[in-house]
């Protein structure tokens, strides 16, 4: 079930989805009001946005506030996508698709470990503030689109290859997602030095694929990003850093594995592969 701040979030989340949109759905419906009030739509976003986290102030505390404004960030970032996919120019309907999946990707983070691992619960479940370097990369392609958008449009509009990076970004969501559900109370964003005393090795269901569903699903995800943005440069640098911190993470996850279950985790990285290309893990002769 899903706890009390996994509640909140969800509505918090759908709330500010619902108002952001709520200006493009009333501009095509030719239904102009806010321009009663509001000559420039940013500054009604920037307002509506204000009055939503000034709400919040109110409504709750602690724990339950920090969640509830995180919650209103990505409702509202997604709300926005939207409306760039929809409204705006062709050339930059992909960066609308792209906040949107970004925004989902985050926020379903925490909403996944709200259900499946309540008690492990953080604000970093949301993984905003995942590291300096993942905020830089954010940054670089977003950067990226909007200059190669400025001099070269037509390099920005939908195609067969923004499109796959969406079937990637979906299919690398679904796996990780799976793998969270499928791991339960085991499943945790940071590696444990320590073993539960309900800490179980998971083998079935997507974990008979490979090794480390989450981190494949993420690589996939965080490449189809960039096939959605059409960036190349990002693409690559994607790609190889993508690849160092999941071979990292890996190697010092499987340590802690071996260490945790012995045996059974040597026979199990002997049947099944880790799903991410040219990684294979810690190795040991047990």
């Amino acid at each position: 079930m899903l706890c009390y701040d996994g509640k909140i979030s969800l509505l918090c989340f759908i709330v500010a989805g619902i108002v952001a949109s709520l200006p493009g759905v009333l501009l095509r419906l030719e239904l102009d009001v806010y321009r009663l009030y509001f000559s420039n739509i940013w500054l009604l976003h920037l307002f509506q946005y204000a009055l939503l986290n000034f709400i919040l102030l109110f409504a709750f505390r602690d724990f339950t506030y920090k969640v509830a404004t995180r919650a209103v960030f990505l409702g509202y970032a997604y709300g926005i996508g939207l409306l760039i996919a929809l409204i705006l120019p062709s050339s930059w309907q992909m960066f609308g698709v792209y906040i949107i999946v970004l925004a989902t990707f985050h926020y379903s983070e925490f909403l996944s470990i709200a259900w499946i691992n309540p008690s492990t619960l953080s604000i970093g479940s949301f993984i905003l503030n995942h590291s300096i370097a993942y905020g830089v990369a954010a940054c670089s392609s977003w950067v990226e689109f909007i200059v190669e958008r400025e001099y070269f449009p037509g390099m920005k509009e939908p195609s067969c290859i923004s499109y796959f990076g969406l079937v990637l970004c979906i299919g690398g969501e679904v796996l990780r997602k799976m793998a969270m559900f499928t791991a339960k109370q085991n499943f945790n964003h940071i590696v444990q030095s320590e073993k539960n005393d309900n800490h179980e090795l998971v083998t079935y269901g997507v974990y008979k694929l490979c090794r480390h569903p989450s981190y494949v699903g993420w690589f996939y995800w965080s490449i189809g990003t960039q096939l959605i943005l059409q960036n190349p440069f990002c693409l690559l640098a994607y790609a190889i850093a993508s690849w160092k911190f999941f071979h990292s993470r890996i190697l010092l996850e499987e340590i802690t594995l071996l260490y945790f279950f012995g045996q059974d985790y040597a026979d199990y990285q002997k049947s099944v592969g880790t799903g991410l290309p040219f990684i294979s893990g810690y190795k040991t002769n047990l």
